[in-house]
């Protein structure tokens, strides 16, 4: 029996959170509850495409839901981080900070 192949990232890094956009887009919706697209979007500094296309990625793996509503004739989407989103997220930041503090300290 083999051994599966390494992705070459620690055991507790996800992935997914490896990209700094998809890391940055899941710390701001891991602050608020729902968030309006266009705060999303100028918040990571992302034109409307560059921020469907990430806010896809996320969706297909469960890590964001977006609701879609009308204000009159204007659709308003909103975000917010899945349970299982802030989950890894949390997961994820927790790894980076031990990764940080396992790194020696250079002498002065």
């Amino acid at each position: 029996m083999t051994a599966p192949p390494s992705s070459g990232q620690p055991p507790g890094l996800d992935r997914l959170l490896s990209d700094p956009t998809r890391l940055a887009l899941m710390s701001v919706l891991c602050a608020a509850d729902w968030c309006d697209f266009a705060f999303l979007r100028d918040s990571v500094s992302l034109s409307d495409s560059a921020l469907s296309k990430q806010l896809a990625t996320l969706k297909k793996d469960g890590y964001v839901e977006q609701r879609r509503t009308y204000l009159g004739r204007v659709p308003k989407t909103t975000v917010q981080a899945t349970e299982q989103g802030r989950s890894r997220f949390l997961r994820h930041v927790e790894e980076l900070r031990a990764i940080v503090e396992r790194t020696p300290r250079p002498q002065v």
